[in-house]
């Protein structure tokens, strides 16, 4: 019995919960279009991981969609124009869906610091599943995760809802680049 009690109480004593800096997290956008690209910063609000011998088990962190920013334009006026676009209904409808949320689904277990993770994303009020491979580095985690909008109903300037955008088009796909430290 007193075995029996000390291997749960160990099995449980090996999972951790950690909450991330969302001061210290850096999370940068990239998008693309035939002319150009843009980039940018948006804030992580909270984020929650649990790991239990060198496994992700689950995960919730809540982006801040209302702190997004443009990093390349210096001309103010531009810049907040861009932004509000970005902002606005023609995009992330940021108003009305001021958060978005990435959900762990299932255990990725970290061989040489790497991980596959698989959650959903949800944007807009839309949740799809997301697959991406995680780097540690102490409590520092990083990952490239490339998000393709038009799941997510964001229309504007896509060819999956227009035709005939000629050099207007702005390309589906655009990458959030995530540098996630976690309070020790």
């Amino acid at each position: 019995m007193l075995v029996l009690m000390s291997l749960t109480v160990g099995g449980n004593l090996s999972a951790q919960e950690l909450k991330a800096d969302a001061e210290k997290t850096e999370i940068t956008w990239l998008g693309k279009k035939v002319t150009g690209q843009h980039n940018g910063t948006i804030g992580l609000k909270s984020g929650i991981m649990v790991l239990e011998n060198n496994t992700i088990t689950s995960g919730k962190f809540v982006i801040d969609m209302t702190s997004m920013k443009d990093v390349d334009l210096t001309d103010a006026e531009t810049n907040g124009k861009l932004i509000g676009h970005l902002k606005s209904d023609d995009f992330f409808s940021v108003e009305k869906y001021p958060e978005g949320t990435l959900v762990i689904t299932e255990k990725a277990e970290f061989k040489d610091n790497l991980a596959h993770v698989k959650g959903n994303l949800t944007v807009k009020g839309i949740t799809n599943p997301v697959e991406f491979d995680v780097k540690k580095d102490g409590n520092v985690y990083t990952t490239n995760i490339t998000v393709n909008r038009a799941k997510y109903n964001v229309r504007y300037g896509s060819k999956s809802f227009f035709n005939d955008l000629g050099d207007k088009v702005i390309y589906d796909n655009f990458e959030l680049g995530v540098r996630l430290v976690m309070q020790d």
